[in-house]
């Protein structure tokens, strides 16, 4: 019996250039509420091989945005999860898991095997900017994502350049230290929302936060609707997905 899961893509985009997605390496670098969505999307679009990052467990607190974030999961390795639910999608799909942290000594070994494509769904800042630097120094086609949070209105959401974007206090703060970097802003892809937002305080708060090398910190956190953040990650995979399939042409 032929398998048909597919078919449906590969109807709207041809035979060539869903080809040319089975053929595909992405790479997703955090897989919360942003790098799910984007990881559910590339994995239901036949992309045959990912490569996934995190360092984190679900936490309870995950449950109200993150695809991967269950009652039943809660504890359990992230990319060990995303690993599974690939499976269950498209048992073909090439899966390597690398449950590390990104940052200044693990990114030459991270980004050391060829990528058709990067996905950046980290939400700190340092490693951000330092995986963002690294790529665009390498050449390495990349989309990342801005800030989520705070935001309510889907219609604010695009992709544009890093120079490109407004009312994001997340690209303001990497623009500023990408430029002190000498990095070019404006070869930076990224799903971002211009939305003007203006908020109660409750909507910002303080939590602890557990950092893979052993210590906790206390991080200020920000509410945020599971409609937005899938739209960020949605948005991101749709542009992979024809970036990718494009260059079959």
């Amino acid at each position: 019996m032929s398998d048909n899961r597919f078919m449906r893509t590969q109807a709207l985009l041809g035979q060539q250039k869903f080809a040319r997605l089975q053929k595909s390496c992405v790479m997703i670098i955090g897989l919360g509420a942003v790098g799910g969505y984007a990881l559910e999307a590339l994995a239901r679009a036949g992309i045959g091989k990912l490569i996934l990052v995190d360092f984190d467990k679900v936490d309870i607190t995950n449950i109200n945005r993150q695809i991967l974030a269950l009652d039943s999961t809660v504890g359990k390795s992230k990319v060990e999860l995303a690993a599974t639910r690939v499976k269950d999608i498209n048992p073909a799909c090439k899966v390597i898991t690398k449950e590390i942290f990104v940052n200044d000594k693990t990114l030459p070994e991270l980004l050391s095997e060829p990528v058709d494509f990067v996905v950046d769904a980290i939400d700190s800042l340092n490693p951000k900017c330092g995986l963002i630097e690294t790529l665009v120094k390498s050449d390495i086609p990349f989309i990342s994502s801005m800030g989520a949070a705070l935001k309510t209105d889907p219609a604010c959401i695009k992709v544009q350049s890093l120079n490109k974007t407004k009312n994001c206090h997340l690209a303001r703060f990497i623009r500023k230290r990408l430029k002190r970097r000498g990095v070019d802003i404006s070869k930076v892809l990224c799903v971002a929302s211009d939305e003007q937002v203006d908020l109660p305080d409750t909507a910002l708060f303080i939590e602890a936060d557990s950092h893979p090398e052993g210590n906790t910190r206390q991080r200020h956190t920000m509410g945020s609707l599971p409609t937005i953040t899938a739209i960020f990650g949605l948005t991101i995979a749709n542009k992979v997905i024809l970036s990718l399939s494009e260059l079959a042409n």
